[in-house]
């Protein structure tokens, strides 16, 4: 027999002021442990001021039968923002917010309102430009936002934008890439026998290709409309875009730029070579790469600060996935291609990256920089 679930304050989805603000919603099953885990690994110092509380009433009669009934709390992520919840909602009322009807608790947020300039060309895979297209949010707000949209990936759930209401659905899966974090430092032999006795036909990659410079019809050079015709562009959509708003316009200063990033890079590839880090390759055929990464990292996730191990920066090794076509990537909606070739790569991501957390200990974290316990791979 299963015990009663608390009934949480409804979301006063009448209230105007509700309807400017960003909202996280969540599904059934989401307790508020988990969210404040998320919190605290995004913002250090995130705290409950008011712990969302459960009282048990009784209803009058001989049998006294009881039911529970819950308040809401005050989750502080930082000095200026707050999230306020859980609040219940009906499947009517959810879907009134445009949210997905499986929606069952909303936090309502509160934080600054901070917007800068309109966004910049290409992917959109959190569908933050599309919900401003007219200003990007900045600073606290962006902070927030963002942490918003992976939790909400992680969890499962969706985030209602402020203003207009857009709704940002995050897909589960847009990022499978893990990453191991460790102290212990495997010579590329030794990595290359733990990732082989998952998948046989890694190799390593450890030979540079030499880099002629950016293709001839890149950037500025490229012929304007290919986006319109679903023709790729030539390094990245809306790169000749972008250069023309925000790049250097002087073709001599250009020049005095480039000739100073060959001096640069040819100093620093004439000093002796110090193996910092490698890298190894899994060919999927057409279903892409997957590329193991070894260096180190200084900037870890805040749940891994404080341990000993990590007190100096730790050793990352990064399991990514790369597709044919790396610009569906960061796409809020990729292709139905993409996301057959990302579901048979993602086991061999999980697969490697246990394999290696097996070996050199540490923690995973996924690519919003949640941990992840290596027996739900």
């Amino acid at each position: 027999m299963t015990s009663p679930q608390p009934e949480f304050p409804p979301l006063p989805v009448h209230d105007p002021e509700v309807r400017t603000r960003h909202l996280l919603a969540l599904p059934d099953g989401v307790g508020v442990d988990e969210l404040e885990v998320l919190a605290i690994s995004r913002f250090p110092a995130a705290a409950w001021e008011t712990m969302p509380g459960v009282q048990v009433r009784r209803s009058g009669g001989g049998r006294g039968a009881r039911s529970l009934a819950a308040s809401t709390g005050v989750l502080r992520v930082s000095r200026l923002s707050t999230l306020t919840g859980p609040y219940s909602v009906t499947s009517a009322d959810a879907v009134s917010l445009g949210l997905p009807a499986v929606t069952t608790t909303i936090y309502d947020v509160r934080c600054p309102r901070e917007r800068g300039e309109p966004p910049y060309p290409g992917g959109d895979r959190d569908g933050l430009k599309r919900a401003f297209a007219d200003a990007m949010p900045v600073r606290e707000e962006e902070r927030v936002l963002l942490w918003l949209v992976a939790a909400a990936r992680r969890l499962g759930g969706a985030v209602r934008t402020g203003e207009r209401g857009v709704v940002l659905r995050p897909d589960l899966d847009a990022t499978i890439d893990l990453t191991v974090f460790t102290d212990r430092w495997l010579e590329p032999d030794e990595l290359l026998a733990v990732v082989q006795h998952v998948v046989p036909r890694a190799r390593l990659a450890m030979e540079g290709v030499p880099w002629h410079g950016p293709a001839d019809d890149a950037g500025r050079r490229a012929a304007s409309g290919l986006a319109e015709l679903g023709v790729p562009e030539p390094g990245g959509r809306g790169l000749r875009k972008a250069l023309e708003r925000h790049g250097v316009s002087d073709e001599r200063r250009r020049r005095h730029l480039a000739a100073e990033a060959d001096a640069f890079d040819g100093a620093v590839l004439s000093e002796p070579v110090v193996l910092e880090g490698y890298g190894a390759l899994v060919d999927l055929g057409v279903d892409g790469m997957i590329a193991v990464e070894v260096g180190g990292e200084e900037a870890l996730p805040p749940l891994l600060r404080g341990l000993p191990w990590a007190a100096g920066g730790a050793l990352a090794y990064r399991v990514r996935w790369e597709p044919t076509d790396v610009e569906e990537l960061e796409l809020e909606r990729p292709s139905f291609a993409h996301r057959v070739a990302r579901g048979r790569a993602m086991p061999h991501v999980h697969s490697i990256a246990r394999a290696l957390q097996g070996v050199v200990g540490g923690e995973i974290a996924d690519a919003g920089e949640f941990l992840i316990n290596p027996g739900d791979l």
